[in-house]
């Protein structure tokens, strides 16, 4: 035939030439018309073994798709620094390189390399003359890796496949977009990663199927891999890895990979380790929030572990700590979720924030349906503070907006300005609720007990205005969904419907949203001056005047 092709023969656009296509048979071809018309851009770029050319399939078993040709282009590739360097590998082992778009062509096959597929060609996003190149020779019953790298153009070249065993032959060789020398191998039995330009490998397995791996594409911070039999799998966030200088053994804070500012659903936004992932066909979504990696150089069970986000001036925006809220009270779905915590594991441990602000308080025994999470803060950058025992590391996180939703930076800030107003506001109310609920029990438990009837009369009194104004809050009749239609909601269920209902994927607060909490902060000037004066004149003159007759005081 005039032209032989590989099954998988090699077809690329050019990055430098638009409307411009290079084909791959056992030479070059180029189109600059869409392929209305090709031509010869390189002479015949194999070894031209005419006796390996004849029926496909032989002499084993013969085949009339005409695909199973020897001979041929198995790999193409241009440069992506510089227009007019093609590199191609063939299928039976042979190098070549142009550096004037196929005027002329020179072979830089590595010395010793014997007849093998050439099955993929990486050229260096970091340096023009770096070139690695995949090779295999399984079909000659050969399962030796073969990975090689030239920083000269392909004058000469280093055998690079220490600590990949025999029988992973390899298939592909990637080099990371932002760490240079960082590598990725796929090879037959799984991946491996090298973090010195390819002196030596070790395998980047994690929850991969040990499988074929049969291509790499390394994207916008993301490790793309193809299998042979098992799909398509991502590894996200390998600037980690771009990151990673080995094991210290000291606290050390990752830099984060940026968030975009979206709603999703994924398991992986779970601060669980038993993160399981859905169903067997269904892809898995990326964490929404912004995922963070530490390193402790111990376990810190014993040793509190905490995390502060601060914006760009310096405000906190949210923390966490490693200890568990022993006084959090769970409540049948209608009540503030527990709070995340942080992981104390020796070496790496993983915490997705939620890019929000913090949980609002809840009313302990109280159902409200209600969302109590904070909202979502404005893109920008943030500096995250990691402390551990004595010592404090830091690093920054940079949050994204959506693409293409084109939210200007002043609506975020209007938005958040209302969103936090709302939130320090309903946690004033329920620190309030809380705090005065305490001192009911504690004021109906000491009532029991008193003798003095005029103290007894007084106590009442202040009894009743403190159950009058905790019953205008909130409605303690309520423990589940339904019980709304018996006994109707009170203030600050009301405060949350607004706060929650203004809550949005995208930075925007309606008018009457706006009208609506006008109304609400109104009538809290009001409920917040009683509970103030309940809190700094009332139990404080009844707590003199217990103290007076020699009987305890309530705690507040």
């Amino acid at each position: 035939m005039k032209y032989l092709y590989n099954w998988n023969a090699p077809i690329i656009w050019s990055k430098h030439e638009p409307g411009t296509f290079y084909h791959g048979a056992q030479l070059v071809l180029r189109t600059r018309d869409n392929g209305v018309t090709w031509e010869e851009i390189s002479p015949d770029l194999t070894r031209d073994q005419d006796e390996l050319q004849g029926k496909g399939g032989g002499p084993y078993t013969n085949e009339a798709v005409g695909a199973e040709n020897y001979g041929t282009l198995a790999y193409l590739i241009e440069s992506p620094h510089e227009a007019g360097v093609l590199i191609t590998g063939s299928d039976d082992g042979l190098v070549h390189i142009t550096k004037n778009g196929g005027e002329s062509w020179e072979e830089i096959t590595p010395k010793g390399l014997k007849e093998c597929l050439v099955n993929a060609i990486e050229v260096s996003p970091h340096d023009p003359g770096t070139i690695y190149i995949a090779t295999t020779r399984y079909k000659f019953n050969d399962y030796t890796p073969g990975l090689y790298k030239s920083t000269d153009y392909g004058k000469s070249w280093t055998h690079i496949s220490e600590g990949i065993p025999y029988g992973a032959f390899t298939r592909v060789v990637r080099e990371d977009q932002e760490q240079k020398g960082l590598l990725y191998a796929g090879t037959e039995k799984g991946l491996y990663v090298s973090w010195n330009d390819g002196k030596t490998w070790e395998a980047l397995q994690l929850n991969l199927p040990k499988t074929p791996i049969t291509d790499l594409k390394v994207h916008e911070g993301d490790l793309i891999v193809a299998t042979s039999g098992r799909s398509f799998w991502i590894l996200d966030n390998i600037t980690l890895l771009s990151q990673y200088k080995g094991n210290t053994g000291e606290l050390k804070m990752y830099k984060p990979e940026e968030a975009i500012h979206g709603y999703w659903g994924s398991p992986l936004s779970s601060n669980s380790k038993s993160v399981t992932g859905t169903n067997p066909y269904e892809g898995v979504n990326p964490a929404n929030g912004m995922v963070m990696y530490y390193n402790l150089p111990k376990e810190m069970d014993s040793t509190e572990v905490t995390m502060e986000i601060l914006d760009r001036s310096g405000k906190l925006v949210r923390s966490f700590t490693s200890k568990k809220d022993d006084s959090y009270i769970p409540h049948n779905g209608g009540g503030a979720p527990p709070k995340p915590v942080l992981g104390t594991d020796k070496g790496l441990n993983r915490f997705v924030w939620d890019l929000k602000t913090h949980i609002v308080p809840g009313v302990p025994g109280v159902y409200i349906e209600a969302d109590f999470s904070g909202h979502k803060v404005p893109p920008g950058t943030y500096t995250i503070n990691l402390k551990a025992g004595d010592k404090m590391v830091s690093t920054v996180g940079t949050i994204v907006p959506t693409p293409n939703t084109n939210m200007t930076e002043e609506r975020f800030e209007e938005y958040h300005t209302i969103m936090t107003d709302f939130e320090n506001k309903l946690t004033d109310m329920h620190n309030k609720v809380n705090k005065l609920k305490e001192v009911q029990g504690q004021l109906e438990a000491l009532l029991k007990d008193l003798d003095n009837e005029e103290l007894k009369k007084e106590g009442q009194a202040l009894l009743d205005k403190l159950k009058e104004w905790d019953g205008e809050m909130v409605q303690r009749k309520s423990q589940a969904y339904d019980d709304v239609e018996n006994f109707p909601n009170k203030y600050t269920a009301e405060y949350l419907f607004v706060m929650n209902h203004s809550n949005s994927a995208l930075p925007h607060i309606n008018q009457p949203s706006k009208d609506r909490k006008a109304e609400l902060d109104a009538q809290w000037v009001g409920l917040k001056r009683r509970a103030e004066a309940l809190m700094n004149s009332e139990i404080p003159n009844f707590n003199a005047k217990l103290w007076e007759n020699g009987i305890g005081a309530i705690r507040m």
